[in-house]
């Protein structure tokens, strides 16, 4: 597993991703930069304190607040964006490393759509969750890795498993594999946790999954 996940990073940077990684950052920035700015101007419309010294700290403390809120919401942002690169991503691995194996099926455009606006809303709650477990000691940091870790673990890997099973399947042979999945879900956090390297999450995390998935059934037989 260690191995693929290395050589899954190494793929992202590579021509063939180049466009689409491209593309992912891109978007990615330009909808965190949107969000912090709407953030920051509902903080400043809502500080209307009696006490200039009040509304200093309050913007210093609301800005830093920002900022953490922003570094939780890179994972749904990143999820969203998965359902849009991932079948692209996913053909790329499956041609290049896998030519021997029949490529998968992307899903239809409906339901890709469902299974990504549901993606990024689990997503989303997890990371709420985590980020008020933030001011728990000793359980924020592993609260961030254990949600994103399931989380990301099981909709990366199902994601990949769909293009091969149909949905039930798919996610039936993601439970008989659960620790598998949760482990790779957790070396994905990991990537997640990192600033800037973060913005490959989506590419990578696909990159690894399709492995994942292809020794899993292979091994399965």
């Amino acid at each position: 597993m260690f191995n693929d996940a290395v050589e899954a990073f190494r793929e992202v940077l590579t021509p063939p991703f180049r466009a689409i990684l491209l593309r992912s950052v891109a978007i990615t920035i330009g909808l965190l930069i949107v969000l912090g700015i709407g953030l920051e101007a509902l903080l400043t419309w809502a500080l209307d304190l009696p006490y200039p010294w009040l509304n200093v700290t309050a913007s210093i403390l609301g800005g830093v607040g920002i900022l953490i809120a922003l570094a939780f919401m890179v994972g749904p942002v990143t999820s969203l964006l998965a359902g849009f690169f991932a079948d692209d991503a996913a053909e790329i691995v499956e041609r290049t490393r896998f030519p021997q194996d029949p490529p998968g099926v992307a899903l239809p455009l409906g339901r890709s759509l469902v299974v990504t606006i549901r993606f990024a809303l689990v997503t989303l709650a997890g990371n709420i969750v985590a980020l008020a477990l933030l001011l728990v000691p000793g359980v924020n940091i592993a609260a961030f890795f254990v949600v994103n870790g399931y989380l990301l673990g099981r909709e990366y890997f199902e994601a990949a498993a769909m293009r091969f099973r149909p949905v039930e399947e798919a996610r039936a042979f993601r439970r008989r594999h659960g620790v598998a999945v949760f482990v790779a879900g957790l070396v994905v956090a990991v990537v997640l946790a990192i600033p800037f390297v973060n913005l490959v999450t989506p590419l990578f995390a696909t990159a690894f999954m399709v492995r994942l998935h292809k020794r899993l059934s292979a091994a399965a037989g």
